[in-house]
């Protein structure tokens, strides 16, 4: 039923709990595969894959970029690598430092069987970490983003999606060309994908709300490697050819830039005071009214009070990062990328 596609690089460390999740579904073992593709990677990544397909009870396979002469490196190139090798008619992907439940597998395959024009899944992803304000931070905002991947799933619009967690039907991959026509844009092996699928077949995305299909994945441990990977992921937003996105992104920014020049207008000028206040009271109070169902779902609720902090800071870092993306270049899993 599913090829599970993992695409790693130096993942050593945390590989093996993904191995340990993936070997404990609760579908069975006959219904699913697990291919591992190693992208060049300078760690024991490959050698612990391949310890544990001696050991593992799963269908467990290793491709290794390297061992493919004139084979592009990337996450794309890895998942294209898989593609080809995967024999299921769904594949479900997720990356080497996440961790699944044991229900996984079964949530998606409750989607697959009742719902025959579905040709793309996109699942829920959490952050966890220890907690501290900056966990919390970095959680609601990425809560945020998957509420809104969401949202627009269900509203007909899909805008975003992550490649932590999704599925997609092989046959609908190949009808739409796959990562053609964005092979050199290093990130965007989701969202690209959702725009095509989307175009190609209307009505055939769908948005798991399912706590079983939760994948949880580590926060972000310092604000550089936060930055680091808001970056790569704003790299891509300049190649989308679906309006959606595109629009979307602009309206987050403005209205959150118009807030932080709210308050330095009201600072100069106190008669603006009043309208200030209603309008961050009105941002804030929708901000509130769409998130507590989104942290409800992830269990997250405490979260919520961290809402004011994240929209103080959030025109700056949405501007710094925004800009940084246009700018391209930057630094992921030991590769420089222009």
């Amino acid at each position: 039923m599913f090829s599970v596609l993992v695409a790693a690089r130096n993942e050593a460390e945390n590989l093996p709990n993904l191995l340990t999740d993936l070997a404990k579904q609760s579908l069975q073992a006959s219904d699913y595969e697990v291919i591992v593709i190693d992208d060049n990677s300078v760690d024991a990544t490959a050698k612990l894959v391949l310890q544990a397909v001696a050991a593992s009870p799963l269908t467990l396979r290793l491709i290794r970029l390297a061992d493919q002469p004139n084979t592009p490196t990337g996450k794309k190139a890895a998942l294209q690598a898989g593609l080809e090798a995967a024999q299921a008619p769904w594949v479900i992907c997720t990356d080497a430092d996440c961790r699944v439940g044991p229900n996984w597998l079964s949530s998606y395959a409750e989607v697959v069987a009742h719902a025959p024009e579905v040709r793309f899944v996109s699942g829920p992803v959490l952050l966890t970490g220890p907690e501290s304000g900056w966990h919390s931070l970095t959680g609601v905002e990425f809560a945020g983003l998957v509420g809104v991947g969401a949202a627009s799933i269900g509203a007909g619009a899909p805008t975003m999606c992550n490649g932590a967690n999704l599925a997609y039907r092989r046959d609908a991959f190949a009808a739409v060309q796959g990562f053609a026509g964005n092979e050199h844009v290093p990130s965007g092996d989701d969202e690209f994908l959702l725009h095509k699928l989307h175009a190609a077949y209307p009505g055939s995305v769908r948005f798991l709300k399912n706590p079983d299909a939760i994948v949880t994945t580590a926060a972000p441990p310092t604000l550089a490697a936060f930055l680091a990977q808001r970056v790569r992921w704003a790299s891509k937003w300049q190649h989308y050819q679906a309006a959606a996105p595109q629009r979307l992104a602009v309206l987050v920014l403005l209205a959150n830039v118009a807030l932080l020049m709210g308050l330095v207008l009201a600072i100069a000028r106190p008669t603006l005071w009043p309208w200030v206040a209603v309008a961050w009271v009105l941002k804030l109070g929708s901000d509130a009214w769409f998130m507590q169902p989104v942290l409800q779902f992830f269990d997250r609720q405490r979260w919520l009070w961290w809402l004011l902090p994240l929209q103080v800071a959030y025109a700056p870092y949405a501007l710094a990062v925004g800009l940084l993306g246009l700018r391209g270049g930057y630094s992921w899993k030991g590769r420089s990328v222009t």
